[in-house]
């Protein structure tokens, strides 16, 4: 298991030096001059040239990389170019909040929609399959921006049930943060089920069909002993890595929502830094993203042998 965790974090850091060097190269095409746009349309010729020194950007590309990249791997992302915050600092608090929503929404999504999947595939092509299936179909299709906008307009505005917009940390009131996450989370349950549903169900018929299927059920048990007992343990398998590749994708694209709910995450300040053409925040956002779908991804190898034993992890 340690050879296979050190042969996997081996792996890993190719990509994440493939998409530092990616970032790093591409933020500098960004429309803009960071100096520029701190001192304002009135500024000097020589106050921007005097900005871009004190900023390290008269400095060639590879240069400032080595300089950022060194810097990085003792812990320093640098500081924010608009406010002068510590971008490690910055990025983790919003990258907690990030991360409660993601989080949440990924545990209630395959809570719901895996036994929804099973029971599908177990009820094939019965009123209940079609059901199931008809239903993730149209999950999948709706867009999470539009379908966000539609709760909002419903239990917001119509009903009066739930807060519209804002955020309020759980630390500071339990209650209160909690309302404020309801409709988010509410958006990426309702669209990751789909998704879910579907590869339960797949995996699940996959499994349904193996011969040791057909002998547990010759031997006289139970129909939900075959398909909770047997069947869903293998099937299961497919599904873990689709969570986790959804958590990953989540965390590294959710700035949609948070900018339907105007949640302080980690997607909204990676959108306002593009703005502010704010290159180290930017960048420690992007990286972070990075990092976080290697942990993902590794923990999702790590856990595959408990529900596939015919995985091994050497």
């Amino acid at each position: 298991m340690l050879r296979f965790i050190l042969n996997r974090l081996l792996m890993a850091l190719p990509t994440v030096a493939i998409v530092a060097i990616t970032v790093f190269a591409l933020i500098r095409f960004i429309p803009g001059d960071p100096a520029a746009l701190l001192l304002g349309d009135m500024a000097q010729p020589d106050q921007i040239a005097e900005m871009r020194a004190e900023l390290g950007l008269d400095k060639s590309m590879p240069e400032q990389f080595l300089i950022w990249g060194g810097n990085v791997l003792t812990g320093d992302f640098g500081r924010s170019i608009v406010n002068n915050e510590p971008v490690l600092g910055l990025v983790v608090s919003r990258f907690v909040v990030s991360a409660e929503v993601v989080l949440t929404a990924v545990l209630l999504a395959s809570l719901i929609a895996v036994p929804a999947g099973v029971i599908a595939a177990w009820r094939q092509n019965s009123l209940t399959d079609l059901a199931l299936v008809g239903t993730a179909t149209v999950l999948l299709s709706i867009p999470t921006f539009w379908l966000g906008l539609l709760l909002l307009l419903f239990f917001g505005l119509k009903l009066g049930w739930l807060p519209v917009l804002g955020y309020v940390s759980i630390g500071s009131n339990v209650v209160g943060g909690l309302l404020y996450l309801v409709l988010p989370i509410m958006t990426l349950v309702i669209h990751e089920m789909g998704v879910l549903i579907r590869m339960a169900r797949a995996s699940t018929l996959e499994v349904l069909r193996l011969d040791y299927i057909t002998h547990a059920r010759a031997k006289g048990l139970s129909e939900g002993a075959v398909l909770w007992k047997h069947a869903f343990k293998n099937a299961f398998g497919p599904t873990w890595t689709m969570i986790g590749l959804i958590l990953g994708n989540l965390l590294g694209g959710i700035a949609v929502i948070e900018t339907v709910f105007t949640i302080p995450g980690l997607g909204r300040l990676m959108v306002d830094s593009i703005f502010q053409r704010d290159y180290p925040v930017i960048q420690g956002c992007l990286l972070i993203v990075a990092l976080s779908y290697v942990v993902v991804n590794l923990v999702v190898d790590l856990l595959y042998p408990l529900f596939d034993p015919r995985v091994v992890a050497e």
